[in-house]
């Protein structure tokens, strides 16, 4: 089973929660209808990893996001991850009406970086995902259109949560291919403060 490290522990998540389509400007730029509804979808264990893939049978696409891991039904704790999508197979699939869990939850298709323990979630969290150190994506609570702790009572409605187990806010524009040797950074801040980064040469 795959882990993620928080604060001094190990932690094994049985799943990745994420929430599709919660940035404005990222549904624009893939010409995608803003939804009635949360739209979530769940990536395995398998799913989870510590290396950027650029290839898994077709090109990947980097999505950059606020990560949360759940103790106790509560989210305490912060990281960074990168959703990685098949967006060729995504299309077809979408324009069929079928489900997105090939072009989503391959193995190795959740990025994840460490996470930072928190008593509370700020309203000041930001993201930022650099590309071979040019300004890539930026992200931050203020921008989604559902926060965080309305994803944790939503998905709770139908789904329990584990311990360890970690949801995936939604990207905001700005997402690409992933090309092999790019280096990836993601910085995550509150109000300004860097609190932690993370770094991935794709393979």
């Amino acid at each position: 089973m795959n882990t993620v490290v928080v604060g001094n522990r190990v932690v094994t998540p049985s799943k990745v929660v994420c929430v599709g389509r919660n940035y404005v400007e990222h549904i624009e730029e893939l010409n995608n209808e803003v939804p009635d509804d949360m739209v979530l979808f769940i990536k395995p264990n398998s799913a989870i990893a510590d290396e950027l893939l650029s290839f898994h049978l077709e090109a990947i696409h980097y999505e950059a996001e606020l990560c949360f891991l759940v103790e106790g039904g509560e989210f305490v704790a912060v990281g960074l991850g990168l959703d990685l999508t098949k967006r060729g197979l995504q299309s077809k699939l979408k324009a069929k009406g079928l489900p997105w869990e090939r072009a989503k939850s391959f193995d190795g298709s959740a990025v994840i970086s460490e996470f930072i323990n928190i008593q509370n979630i700020s309203d000041g969290l930001t993201f930022e995902l650099f590309i071979n150190d040019k300004p890539t994506q930026s992200g931050s609570i203020e921008l989604m259109m559902n926060k965080p702790l309305q994803i944790l009572d939503e998905i709770q409605t139908f789904m329990s949560m584990e311990d360890g187990d970690i949801v995936m806010t939604g990207t905001p524009k700005g997402v690409g291919e992933v090309n092999a040797g790019d280096e990836f950074k993601v910085t995550l801040s509150d109000n300004g403060s860097i609190l932690t980064q993370a770094s991935w040469r794709a393979l």
